[in-house]
């Protein structure tokens, strides 16, 4: 599998999404959609960006009952999207509900993945609010091997997870990790994170970039850099 970077297109407007977007000439980036933009807009900024020729990570991390994951999953497999997520901690049972609703009925659907602890976790705030007072290394594998015996791509983890990851699940099994940040970077409201020279030597198959780049003086440049940190 090829490695890439995801721009999180964090905006709440279609026309800041675009403003943005119209500053890529060159290559299309792959950009992830989340709950702000998708909120704010709706599905036509999916079909849009599509149009666009943008690969699209959707991430509205489902969790619900199986049934209502399962029907949600089938809406949004209409959007051909290339990728979507849920939460690990939904059970087996609700995982293996959304790849039967993901799945086309002639048998495509996007990469599903599954959030296992969110990079904002860290131990304390999972021991304490969470009341998991399990080495949270041990929990994010615990819900990545729950992701495969569910039939699902991969997970979305930190960095710092994704090399034991792929000792646990194997080499095929994606790992989509944010939580990275430049060397020279705020690393903002994240807890666990990694440069992108970094995540690619700890095995990340993807990474999420949003801030570093969106915020930049200069987001082409930006993202550039980080695909040569990265990809090349």
């Amino acid at each position: 599998m090829g490695k890439d970077v995801i721009i999180a297109c964090d905006f709440d407007s279609a026309e800041k999404t675009f403003a943005f977007l119209d500053k890529f000439t060159g290559r299309k980036p792959f950009v992830k959609i989340g709950m702000e933009l998708y909120y704010a807009e709706g599905p036509s900024i999916v079909r849009e960006i599509k149009k666009r020729g943008h690969k699209i990570f959707l991430d509205l991390k489902l969790h619900d009952i199986p049934n209502t994951v399962k029907k949600a999953m089938a809406v949004l497999s209409r959007l051909d999207v290339d990728m979507t997520n849920l939460h690990a901690s939904g059970t087996i049972r609700m995982m293996e509900g959304a790849l039967e609703g993901l799945t086309r009925e002639d048998g495509t659907r996007p990469i599903l993945i599954a959030v296992t602890q969110l990079t904002s976790t860290d131990q304390e705030s999972m021991e304490n609010d969470l009341m998991i007072h399990e080495p949270i290394d041990k929990v994010v594998m615990h819900y990545a091997h729950n992701a495969k015996v569910a039939g699902l791509d991969g997970v979305v983890c930190s960095p710092l997870e994704a090399g034991k990851v792929h000792e646990t699940c194997g080499k095929d099994f994606v790992t989509v990790t944010p939580g990275v940040r430049f060397a020279d970077g705020d690393i903002g409201d994240q807890k666990r994170v990694m440069t992108p020279a970094e995540a690619k030597k700890i095995g990340s198959d993807y990474i999420v970039v949003g801030r570093p780049i969106t915020a930049a003086a200069d987001p082409v440049a930006a993202y550039e850099r980080c695909i040569a940190e990265f990809v090349d």
